[in-house]
C-alpha cells in the first residue's frame, strides 16, 4: 500500500485458493434457488408434438420390445401378475412337461373346418364324433392333469390357490409353440 515495495519474491509466490479442497465435501458453492428452478422448467404442453409423439413411440416399442425378451427367457421382472411366483412357475413347468391332448384341438378343427365341407353322410359323422370326442377327451385330459399337478402344488406349497386350476387348464389347451412364458422345461423332463 503506502510506501511498500514489492519484492521479486511476493510476485513469484503461488497463491493459495481461499477453500482449499477438503475430502468429503462437495467444494463448491451452492447454487442459488433461482437458478435451480430454472433448470427444471419444462413447458407443460411440448411445442414440437410430432418430435415428442416419435420419441414415446419409440420409447414404448423398446420397452414392449424389452419386455417380450424377458417373457421369452422367463424372466420373472417381466412377467404379467398372472404369471409371477414360484408357484405359477411351476403349475407352468408341469404343463409344459407332458403331452396335453388339449394342444392338438386347433389342428384338428382345421382339419374338421376342411371337413364340414364334404356333404357326405360320412363326412359328417366324422365331423360331429372328431369335435365332440376330442372336445370330451382334452377335458377328461386336462382334469386329470390338474389332479396331479394339484397333488405336487400341495406337497410343495401347501394347499393350492384360486385360480391355479383355470391357469393350468388354459395352458394345457394351447399349442405348445404359442404359449407365453415360453416353456422352460422339455417334454418329459419333471419340473423341480
Amino acid at each position: 500500500m503506502f510506501g511498500r515495495k514489492k519484492t521479486l519474491n511476493d510476485e513469484l509466490a503461488p497463491t493459495a485458493p481461499a477453500d482449499p479442497a477438503r475430502p468429503g465435501a462437495k467444494n463448491r458453492p451452492t447454487p442459488k434457488r433461482r437458478e435451480q428452478e430454472a433448470l427444471n422448467k419444462r413447458p407443460l404442453i411440448v411445442t414440437d408434438r410430432k418430435a415428442a409423439g416419435a420419441r414415446d413411440k419409440t420409447a414404448r416399442r423398446e420397452a414392449m420390445a424389452k419386455q417380450r425378451a424377458g417373457m421369452m427367457t422367463g424372466d420373472e421382472r417381466y412377467l404379467p401378475a398372472r404369471d409371477k411366483g414360484p408357484r405359477r412357475r411351476f403349475i407352468r413347468d408341469s404343463v409344459d412337461s407332458r403331452w396335453n391332448i388339449g394342444e392338438f384341438m386347433l389342428p384338428v378343427m382345421l382339419i374338421v373346418l376342411l371337413l364340414s365341407f364334404v356333404r357326405q353322410s360320412w363326412a359328417l359323422l366324422l365331423v360331429f364324433v372328431l369335435v365332440y370326442g376330442l372336445i370330451l377327451v382334452a377335458i377328461g385330459d386336462a382334469l386329470l392333469m390338474w389332479r396331479r399337478t394339484r397333488r405336487k402344488i400341495e406337497d410343495k406349497f401347501g394347499s393350492a390357490e384360486r385360480g391355479d386350476a383355470w391357469y393350468a387348464i388354459m395352458r394345457a389347451f394351447q399349442m405348445r409353440r404359442t404359449r407365453m412364458p415360453k416353456p422352460q422345461v422339455d417334454r418329459g423332463q419333471r419340473p423341480a
